[in-house]
């Protein structure tokens, strides 16, 4: 859909193509919420995370929404911008005219804090509206660690924390994700929790919605009607029940003919147009590419694995389909690298003829594409030169295991020669670094099994030969055993085996050509006790939470400490949630079908003990899992393959010896002052890629866009005079068409003003000019307009101004004065002329500022400043 650019009158809507942006007119409580929100963000890290605006997001008319979705990622931005199934709902709902989806990621400490500290709620991104002001609040639940996450969510909304607390003016809170096939330990905090895909359910809940607000129904009237659509789990109709010792004893369903719930699974993948136009992240993600889902499900088999399990059966792309999303994709976001996303990549039937044609499409636009998920035995020489034809992205193998014995119980189905021909191959090819994965403490796991780690590795580094220097990295993580697998039953290590296993590995593993990384047994501890958890649990999330746990998937966060002092005021032993459990043991999750049946599972664990193989279905026949219908629900593989798309043919060569350099003059005004110079960077040479210049690329292993910037603009402050350079194969002919397509592609906060030919490299002190509104100064309580006329003379009256700074634990001090040129007040604004030497200390106005104003650094970064005017100059040393 194409949206025509308009201009605003006051009263909105505005649509501007691309960059979606439409504002409503606000009511003075709106605008008051907006200003403080705004007021808060110079004073965190990242304030990117918090403004939205990213390319391709919509914010709808919040007036002609029948129902309005807020879609929460309970983790930080960087973690949530990565997410596949979030994007794709959130893609689907915004189709539909019915109903709006905008979006919310959990704050980090500092934002948190501060919000708690001026009493303002948490919202959504789009529109800046609270949380409450949604009919839902839709949480993805991707991992066990995350679950404190949902409560400070929820309690910087304001609304209770548990579903029986709310009623019907709270919006309800609905879980989706892998966690949600045990979701027990969270499940007193939400209405509702859908299992499996969602791609069709969320509609259905949006209709069921719509109906009841047509029919005034109650909540409990709203719970039951749900409770009717498949794949909904509605936890307040099931009660769980324990024995005087408090041992779980199973769950006793409260509503006849609702005794279990069904995993929901689609029959096909979501259309590409829904994806054509992907969310591009501000601040860099943990995966900052485009994502394309090949195929969903995998049958391999490995009993360790739950996505194998609860993501059957194997739905795979079409070729065609890939290419469309990967053409429409790129165009639409500017990326450059892809990922062929799928629980195996390397598995997907037609892998060599989509992969050669993306290479053929996108290599001479430098765009890599990577492959996470591969498995050996898939990884041929053919797919392995594909690969490196742009930029050799990362090299990952996970064996999971060190012996053949131990890969024959978890059924991971390659061997050792396997693996070291799969290394040659890579080490051939020019890769100087692999990065192997492994588990320890899976079941019948002996110390000869964890010492095989080790040899494995060595074994694997020498498949390089007589090649120089070539490392191997070794990860290791504590095996969790997880619901729905055939492991379920399986103990977990405790801590201390934990441990020791980690310290052997440590101690034996070689230094020189190898590293050895791994997963905090400690994390792991914790993820198996929530994995496996029953409703107690809630009682330890909340206590953990109001004592201060937050954000436990980040290292610097997690204290264990904290959680056992948590259990021990809930009078809980976690540590009885990792033992073994006995097969006729009632399980949290027996009301929950994943769609596989107990019987193979449990068929499947005696395999494991005798080492037995299963094939994978999608080559050897249906294996009796128990999911298929064969007439809904059954493997969508490819039968036949189309050849590889041709080379493109070339729009004109490229000479790389010759180069024409061009200043691009812009001006960085709004929210856009909230960017990082490294996000600033990113999102340039996204644009350049969009806009269609021939930008020219470094040479070597990993080729980068030939631009560079003036000196970085501090985070807060706006800007008229901004510039970067950058290198085009040839040269413009129309400066007014470049500028026209860089304004199309920038967001509407930053404005290409011109674009010119640039001279050759000049170094030079620069001379910058700086507006600071007079309202963005500290109150007269603390600096009154005499006072502050007082402090600016007396700073230019002086002939030194020396200030104290601390570089790496040493004292340096800098004269300020002879940097700043004059200052000049009026009754709207402070004119500040400053020189920035070349190559040696100097200040910046934040600084300045608090340092000749006597403000605190929250004062100072609070100011409105924006830079007017910069010219080169010859300072006298």
């Amino acid at each position: 859909m194409k949206h025509k650019r308009t201009t605003d009158d006051g009263r909105g809507p505005i649509t501007i193509e691309r960059h979606i942006i439409r504002t409503e007119t606000k009511s003075g409580q709106e605008e008051a919420l907006f200003s403080s929100i705004e007021a808060i963000l110079p004073l965190v890290k990242k304030p990117g995370r918090y403004i939205g605006g990213e390319l391709n997001s919509v914010n709808k008319s919040w007036s002609e929404a029948a129902v309005r979705f807020c879609l929460i990622f309970p983790d930080l931005y960087e973690i949530g911008m990565s997410h596949q199934g979030l994007q794709i709902l959130y893609h689907l709902l915004n189709r539909d005219d019915r109903f709006l989806a905008q979006r919310c990621y959990a704050p980090d400490i500092d934002f948190e804090a501060r919000l708690r500290e001026k009493d303002l709620p948490l919202f959504a991104l789009e529109s800046r509206r609270p949380l409450t002001d949604f009919d839902v609040l839709g949480f993805t639940l991707p991992y066990e660690l995350c679950y404190t996450n949902i409560l400070t969510v929820l309690d910087l909304a304001g609304l209770p924390l548990r579903a029986c607390d709310r009623d019907e003016s709270h919006p309800f809170v609905i879980g989706g994700g892998s966690c949600c096939l045990n979701p027990e330990p969270i499940a007193d905090f939400f209405d509702a929790i859908v299992l499996g895909d969602g791609e069709e359910v969320i509609f259905e809940l949006g209709e069921c919605l719509l109906a009841a607000k047509q029919s005034a129904l109650t909540k409990d009237e709203i719970l039951r009607n749900m409770a009717a659509i498949n794949g909904v789990y509605i936890p307040a109709l099931f009660k769980p029940l324990y024995n005087k010792e408090k041992r779980f004893l199973g769950i006793q369903p409260l509503v006849e003919g609702y005794e279990t719930v069904r995993r929901r699974v689609i029959q096909k993948l979501p259309d590409p147009a829904v994806l054509s136009k992907p969310l591009v992240p501000i601040v860099k993600p943990v995966h900052d590419r485009l994502g394309i889902e090949i195929a969903r499900g995998c049958t391999r088999g490995c009993r360790f694995c739950q996505a194998g399990m609860i993501y059957r059966p194997v739905r795979e792309r079409s070729v065609e389909d890939i290419l469309e999303l990967a053409e429409e994709g790129i165009t639409n976001s500017g990326f450059d690298e892809l990922a062929m996303l799928s629980l195996s990549t390397g598995d997907y039937s037609c892998l060599p003829e989509a992969l050669t044609s993306l290479m053929n499409r996108f290599a001479d636009e430098y765009v890599s594409v990577s492959m996470p998920s591969m498995r050996v035995g898939t990884l041929t020489p053919e797919i392995i030169a594909q690969i490196k034809r742009v930029r050799k992205t990362g090299f990952t193998v996970a064996p999971e295991a060190g012996t053949d014995r131990m890969r024959e119980v978890i059924n991971k189905g390659i061997t050792e020669e396997d693996l070291l021909a799969t290394c040659r191959d890579a080490f051939s090819a020019g890769w100087n670094l692999i990065k192997f994965y492994f588990m320890i403490g899976l079941p019948t796991e002996t110390e000869e099994d964890v010492d095989a780690i080790v040899e494995l590795a060595k074994k694997a580094r020498a498949q390089a030969g007589e090649k120089g220097r070539v490392q191997i990295n070794v990860s290791v993580a504590c095996f969790v055993p997880k619901p729905h697998t055939p492991f379920q039953w399986h103990g977990q290590l405790d801590l201390d085996e934990a441990k020791a296993r980690l310290n052997r590995l440590k101690k034996i593993l070689p230094r020189k050509g190898f590293k050895l990384k791994w997963h905090d047994a400690q994390t792991s501890l914790l993820e198996g006790v929530f994995s496996r958890g029953d409703r107690r649990l809630s009682g330890l999330i909340e206590t953990a939470w109001r004592s201060g746990v937050r954000l436990d998937g980040w290292s610097e966060h997690f204290r264990l400490e904290n959680w056992q002092n948590a259990a021990e005021q809930c009078g809980l032993d976690i540590n009885s949630y990792l033992r073994a459990r006995t097969l006729d043991e009632p399980l949290p999750w027996d009301h929950l079908d994943c769609g596989v049946d107990r019987s193979f599972l449990e068929q499947e664990w005696r395999h494991a003990l005798e080492r037995n193989y299963t094939p994978d279905c999608r080559n050897h026949g249906c294996q009796k899992c128990g999911l298929c219908d064969f007439a809904t629900i059954y493997p969508q593989t490819l039968k036949t393959c189309p050849r590889p798309s041709a080379l493109p043919v070339s729009r004109s060569p490229v000479n790389e010896e010759l180069s024409f350099r061009y200043a691009i003059h812009y001006a960085r005004l709004g929210d856009s002052r909230f960017y990082g110079h490294l996000e600033l960077l990113q999102l340039v040479f996204r644009v350049l890629r969009r806009a269609g210049l021939p930008v020219l690329f470094s040479r070597g292993y990993n080729p980068s866009p030939r631009v560079s910037f003036s000196q970085a603009l501090p985070v807060g402050m706006e800007s008229l005079v901004e510039h970067f350079l950058v290198d085009l194969a040839r040269p413009i002919a129309d400066t007014a068409t470049i500028v026209e397509a860089l304004n199309r592609e920038f967001p509407q906060t930053i404005r290409v003003s011109g674009v010119e030919p640039a001279p050759g490299k000049q170094q030079s002190d620069l001379q910058a000019t700086y507006r600071i509104l007079m309202t963005s100064l500290p109150g007269s309580e603390i600096i009154s307009d005499q006072d502050l006329q007082q402090r600016v003379q007396k700073f230019l009256a002086e002939k030194e101004f020396i200030i104290e700074r601390f570089r790496k634990r040493k004292r340096k001090t800098l004269d300020i004065r002879p940097l700043v040129t004059s200052i000049s007040l009026n009754e709207t604004a402070m004119e500040l002329v400053l020189v920035h030497p070349h190559g040696r200390a100097g200040v910046g106005p934040f600084e300045l500022l608090q340092k000749m104003l006597g403000l605190t650094t929250d004062q100072a970064r609070m100011l409105r400043i924006m830079k007017t005017d910069v010219q080169a100059v010859q300072l006298e040393v």
